[in-house]
């Protein structure tokens, strides 16, 4: 809302918080004490903030004017060189240093980083425009010259209407040219200001929240869905990435169903915590899905996954571990293959948990060229629950000490949950929150966990 200007008046010095006039040289020159702050030249960049040569960039509207004498730039031509703008002072009795320009292009000098506030003459012309079909030319090439700077219309007496569409396209106020008077045209500046830097702080949340609410769609269907339908098997999943705010991490798994009956169930980690890191652990998930579909298993399926990897990763340091598992139709053997990745543990009424062994446990993927990963057969029983798991889960401290909860400790934890009869989705929450509290708080890394369950 335009703030209003009243008519001038004869106000004494002491109510009107006017400084003493100054004496320009010119018509360029400000009418305050001169801006030292301008010794060392500087460029505006594309983003509208300004670069000096030592390449120190600086936010211009960022300035703190509570402690920053304000500086206005006034953009109009005046054929007797006198200066229309009154003496000011800011709300900390500091004078308002005043800029003139007389064209565009002296604006384009004069509009450095220590400039708070634009007062444009709408009366000016537009650079490249001899007609005056669009009244507010001059308006627009300012806010583009200077979009991050407030800017104050000047217009005629009476052209409120004109005033009020120079808002409406951008500027912070519009103010009469023949009404000025300095108390109320210092608190327009002010009020400028600080309504700039309004707008432009809620336009970056708006502009933050949309790409947290793009960047969560985004890793929400990166996230699997697993391919179950026609088993019998139940599963159930938590996934806990270490960054903050993130949806996912380096952390992948997913299980599908192959037409024959069989069950694959696969989680990895990759080294790291990044956005990179989880963008390859999406690959190589869909990689998995893809070559599992086709029919590929076991030390054929892992060495094609090696050379995705290989392909796709942005640093030869980078590496990947794995465990795979495909559950026979009859749901009772399983296929298990390491590529240094922690064993799966296999649960069972009337036997106490247990990891799988692991003795045959090839290397993580992409260490080793040409590396092989043994297929080792496993019992499974009739009754089951299987949980694959990340190193996020085992890692964790136990307590202020140095020790971690390692698969001892982990397995003991989900041994003593298994007797209180936890299954399934309630098994992995209390074993992750578990984990958490003994570790005193959030974990560091990733922590990815899935549960496969038959129930005959």
């Amino acid at each position: 809302m335009p703030v209003p200007i009243p008519r001038q008046r004869a106000i004494p010095a002491v109510e009107s918080g006017q400084a003493q006039a100054a004496s320009p040289c010119d018509g360029h020159a400000e009418q305050s004490a001169p801006d030292t702050s301008a010794a060392v030249p500087r460029t505006p960049d594309t983003t509208g903030n300004t670069t000096d040569k030592a390449g120190n960039t600086t936010d211009k509207v960022e300035t703190n004017t509570a402690h920053t004498n304000l500086t206005l730039l006034l953009i109009e031509d005046d054929p007797a060189g006198s200066p229309i703008v009154p003496d000011m002072l800011d709300q900390a009795g500091k004078p308002i240093r005043v800029r003139t320009a007389r064209n565009l292009t002296e604006a384009g000098r004069l509009l450095t980083d220590d400039v708070h506030c634009i007062l444009l003459d709408l009366a000016l012309p537009a650079p490249g425009r001899s007609d005056s079909d669009d009244e507010l030319a001059v308006l627009k090439h300012v806010l583009e010259l200077a979009p991050r700077h407030a800017v104050l219309a000047l217009t005629a007496s009476g052209d409120a209407e004109r005033g009020a569409e120079a808002v409406r396209v951008g500027a912070q106020d519009y103010l009469f040219r023949d009404e000025l008077d300095g108390r109320l045209l210092s608190r327009a500046i002010r009020y400028a200001v600080e309504r700039k830097r309004s707008e432009s702080a809620e336009r970056r949340l708006a502009e933050g929240r949309l790409r947290a609410q793009e960047n969560r769609r985004l890793e929400r269907g990166l996230l699997p869905t697993p391919l179950l339908d026609g088993s019998p098997l139940r599963f159930a999943a938590r996934y806990r990435p270490g960054r903050s705010r993130a949806l996912l991490g380096g952390d992948f798994y997913d299980v599908v169903r192959t037409p024959d009956g069989t069950v694959h169930a696969m989680i990895g980690d990759v080294c790291g915590h990044g956005p990179d890191e989880a963008a390859l652990g999406v690959e190589l998930r869909i990689a998995w899905r893809a070559l599992t579909l086709a029919g590929l298993c076991g030390d054929q399926l892992l060495g094609t996954l090696q050379q995705v990897l290989e392909h796709e990763r942005a640093d030869d340091e980078i590496f990947a571990t794995l465990c795979t598992v495909d559950i026979a139709p009859d749901g009772r053997r399983a296929g298990l293959c390491l590529a240094g990745h922690p064993s799966p543990l296999l649960a069972g009424p009337g036997r106490p948990a247990r990891l799988l062994p692991y003795d045959n446990n090839g290397p993580a993927l992409g260490l080793l060229p040409g590396a092989r990963w043994p297929r080792m057969q496993v019992e499974l029983g009739a009754e089951w629950s299987l949980m694959l798991y990340t190193d996020g889960l085992i890692e964790g401290r136990v307590g202020e000490g140095r020790e971690r909860l390692g698969q001892d400790g982990m397995t003991e934890m989900v041994r003593r949950q298994f007797a209180e009869g936890l299954r399934g989705e309630e098994l992995l929450r209390a074993a992750v929150n578990e984990v958490r509290d003994l570790n005193g708080g959030e974990l560091a890394d990733d922590v990815a966990v899935l549960l496969l369950d038959r129930v005959p």
